[in-house]
Order: structure tokens, then C-alpha cells, then sequence
């Protein structure tokens, strides 16, 4: 499955501290998801992500 930031994100970091292998911090500071599928070990952390986004700032892509 993979994962999307769309333009709700307020940059928190909170997805990026909770799995910092699929999202990371773009120069804008703004969090941005990998390209690629997440891996079945960072399926469980990255589900995580999306259910605390404050914003609601991250989907399924």
C-alpha cells in the first residue's frame, strides 16, 4: 500500500517520528510519504501516522 500528504499538513512531525521510513520532512516543512509500496514491518507504524495526523493530512494512495 502506499501513502499520500495532501495539503492539510501544518508540518507537526508527527508522522515522521511515528515511522520515519515512510514519511520524512520536505525543505518546506511539510511531511511527504515514500513512492514506493510500505513494507509489511512499516505497515502497522504507518497506519499509525495516519490515524494521529491531526489534519487528517494523510491518505491512501
Amino acid at each position: 500500500m502506499k501513502y499520500f500528504v495532501n495539503e492539510n499538513c501544518i508540518g507537526c512531525g508527527l508522522c515522521t517520528t511515528t515511522c520515519p521510513n515512510v514519511f520524512t520532512m520536505t525543505d518546506e516543512n511539510v511531511a511527504r510519504a515514500s513512492d514506493s509500496d510500505v513494507s509489511p514491518e512499516d505497515e502497522p507504524a504507518a497506519e499509525e501516522a495516519l490515524e494521529g495526523c491531526p489534519v487528517d493530512a494523510i491518505e491512501h494512495a
